[in-house]
């Protein structure tokens, strides 16, 4: 058991409250899981700037470092803001794959969370309210955001283990359920060149999307492909760099529920996620049907 929101905001007004609102709903449903809990925010697009969002165990002797490994190749950081656990470090586009392999030389302790011209990604074991708070995320504005706190059934309590789970630009998931498949899913995907940090099934599935998306397919057509081919029982919500996906398994047997306005989508684990939400008593409320793919993009 385990809970998930998401905000697509379609009102640009309401851009700089995104990150409030995405707190408070997930805040709500933290009884749902209280093992861990992480954000995605998707900020303003950066054409010719990529972002990597790190995280350490050990960011006090790991981070002063970060200026010193990316001047070895030859980077120079457009701008480095260190967020508690977390830096996002955003570089030239064409330098991305260097910074990368920079940052990771750091030290074992140094994860890559998320990277992107747009997304942010921040998660650590505890309680909701206590992640949100440790990177200011009700301070954040963006398009759009999902965010997940878990109750871990498949796999350790650790920051790794934690959603959202990123295996592609842009892109992250959020999980509600378990896969039976995962396992001989993972071996496919590493013939393919995916590289799993973590036993949780949640990654594989983002590592699926990813896989498939790079075969050409949209979002929704990747969707609409992990029908088909993921067995068990999941609600996914699905950020990329300009939209907002849905998606439950034929059987639909976790909760989910969404509302939406001119001014917003928004889904929640349960509708009590969404109250707080303006012009809630207006919106159009439903629970999304099994097996339909449901996608919003700017």
């Amino acid at each position: 058991m385990c809970g998930i929101a998401g905000l697509f905001l379609k009102d640009k007004s309401l851009e700089p409250d995104l990150g409030r609102l995405l707190s408070d709903m997930l805040v709500t449903l933290t009884d749902r899981g209280p093992d861990s809990a992480g954000i995605a925010i998707y900020g303003p697009a950066q054409a010719e700037y990529a972002k990597v969002t790190v995280q350490s165990s050990n960011p006090d002797r790991d981070f002063p470092q970060i200026g010193t490994a990316l001047a070895r190749s030859g980077i120079s950081p457009r701008d480095v803001t260190l967020k508690d656990s977390h830096a996002v470090v955003t570089v030239d586009q064409s330098s991305l794959e260097e910074a990368k392999a920079s940052l990771l030389s750091i030290s074992e302790a140094v994860r890559i969370m998320g990277v992107g011209g747009t997304i942010e990604i921040y998660k650590e074991t505890g309680l909701p309210k206590d992640v949100i708070d440790r990177f200011s995320i009700r301070t954040m504005g963006g398009t759009h955001g999902i965010g997940h706190t878990r109750m871990a059934t498949e796999s350790a309590v650790t920051t790794l283990g934690a959603h959202p789970f990123s295996t592609g630009p842009d892109q992250c998931l959020v999980h509600n359920g378990s896969l039976s498949n995962h396992n001989n899913l993972r071996r496919e995907l590493k013939r393919l060149g995916m590289v799993f940090e973590t036993d949780n099934d949640s990654e594989v599935a983002a590592a699926y999307l990813t896989a498939e998306m790079g075969k050409g397919k949209s979002l929704g057509e990747a969707l609409e492909s992990a029908v088909r081919d993921l067995d068990g029982f999941f609600t996914f919500v699905v950020g990329t760099r300009n939209g907002f996906g849905v998606l439950r398994d034929p059987i639909a047997c976790k909760p989910a529920v969404m509302a939406e306005t001119d001014r917003y989508v928004a889904f929640g684990s349960e509708y009590r996620a969404l109250v707080g939400l303006p012009g809630i008593e207006t919106a159009r409320i439903w629970e999304p049907e099994p097996a339909t793919v449901y996608f919003w993009e700017h």
